[in-house]
């Protein structure tokens, strides 16, 4: 059953802003319409999934949704919510990125369903053959400077002690280019994206009503954060990445498996398909038994199975019941392969097996050979705190030696720190 898009965004309290006549539009016909991706990775991240989940709503509301890589806007930069100007990208880099992210939106978007189906477009196509004078004279003309200053994106660096160079002041120019010659060539007709974005989105517009006398329009969502004020979509070890080679299965579960309640409550309208009565279910569900994590369980379910797989996610599953509830004679009957499908998506280190040959003192193991310790006083101070496991079994004392016959099948050794780190350390 199709959807009212306004209204969908709405009650998931995602929708931050929108030009008045849009949800006239969106109910009056089907409504092409694009959000744009920066190719500064081969891969999405986590941060990237809100505005995915966007392009997704909107087609699921009968409308066609484009994708547009930005093989050319990434080689310029954005300076929304930018304190400093970003390195630029070469051509084979870029070209890299953009599959990897074409790859990805397939994962979510319909691009064979009849006349809403999906399209992925790159900005590139139609500028690598656009001369610099041509641009500034069939662009450059209509935007005034002024108009231009008066954005935040650009008041903000201004005013910084960083300034801003002209190649980042030219983006909004060129991303509100890209939105008139989408308007024009694929009759799109509304440009989304995040909150940060309004003043690039407002200027393609602004550039379509003077250069071509046309009307477009404009919806920006809610920039996504936590409830303690760190960044989403970051870990101790930085981004959650979509591509599994970067985050694996079991790690991007997790992810989502241990957010607070508050942003649980949150991250379950904005990240899954769930209809508002599954969430209210969810939400009371979760009320009368916190400690069961219902909406924590939800959540991660249906994220992970929709970025990997449904087998990666009774994988991760799996895997998180060894790690908590397994004991020292467990991990000793796994044979190797086991190991690696049991374990290969924890954080892994490999050591060569030459190092552990003649036996190796356990705390330079997980200092200098495996950095599961940042230190040598922080890994005796967990050792003496009785916080380690090596394959199940504590170990407290910081002079034991490690050989090759405490490694599973001579090639994994399971290091736990802690109740909730586990590494795993493989030879070679």
């Amino acid at each position: 059953m199709k959807t009212n898009f306004i209204e969908e965004l709405k009650w998931r309290g995602i929708l931050h802003d929108v030009m008045p006549g849009t949800e006239e539009l969106l109910n009056k016909e089907v409504v092409t319409g694009y959000i744009g991706f920066d190719p500064t990775a081969d891969s999405l991240h986590v941060g990237s999934l809100a505005q995915i989940m966007t392009l997704l709503r909107f087609q699921l509301a009968g409308h066609k949704p484009l994708a547009l890589v930005g093989g050319a806007t990434g080689m310029v930069g954005d300076p929304s919510g930018k304190s400093a100007e970003r390195n630029l990208l070469d051509a084979d880099t870029l070209n890299k990125n953009i599959e990897g992210i074409k790859k990805q939106l397939s994962q979510f978007l319909d691009f064979n369903c009849g006349a809403n189906s999906a399209e992925l477009v790159n900005n590139y196509d139609w500028f690598k053959n656009y001369s610099f004078l041509d641009f500034i004279r069939d662009a450059g003309k209509h935007i005034t400077v002024n108009y231009m200053m008066a954005k935040d994106s650009v008041k903000n660096r201004i005013n910084g002690d960083a300034g801003m160079s002209f190649t980042e002041f030219s983006y909004q120019l060129i991303q509100g280019y890209d939105f008139y010659y989408l308007w024009k060539e694929k009759n799109c007709k509304i440009q989304m994206g995040g909150s940060d974005q309004w003043g690039n989105i407002t200027t393609g517009t602004e550039f379509i009503r003077r250069k071509a006398s046309g009307e477009a329009f404009a919806l920006t969502t809610q920039l996504i954060k936590k409830s303690d004020g760190t960044k989403f979509g970051k870990s101790e070890g930085g981004n959650i990445w979509l591509d599994r080679e970067k985050t694996s299965p079991y790690k991007f579960y997790q992810f989502w498996l241990n957010v607070s309640d508050e942003d649980a409550k949150s991250y379950v309208r904005i990240f899954t398909l769930f209809n508002q009565a599954e969430v209210e279910e969810l939400e009371a569900k979760h009320a009368t038994a916190p400690h069961e994590r219902h909406l924590q369980k939800a959540l991660a379910k249906e994220v992970t199975t929709r970025v990997h797989s449904e087998a990666d996610y009774l994988q991760a599953i799996e895997t998180a019941e060894f790690l908590f509830k397994s004991k020292s004679e467990d991990v000793a009957n796994l044979n190797p392969d086991a190991f690696e499908k049991m374990l290969g998506g924890i954080d892994t280190f490999e050591v060569n097996k030459a190092d552990v040959a003649n036996g190796i003192n356990v705390v330079d193991l997980l200092v200098d050979k495996a950095a599961v310790f940042p230190s040598k006083t922080e890994a005796r101070k967990m050792f003496t705190g009785n916080a380690v496991s090596i394959s199940k079994t504590k170990v407290a004392d910081v002079n034991a030696t490690i050989n090759l016959e405490a490694f599973n099948g001579g090639k994994y050794l399971l290091v736990s720190k802690g109740k909730k780190e586990n590494y795993l350390i493989k030879l070679v």
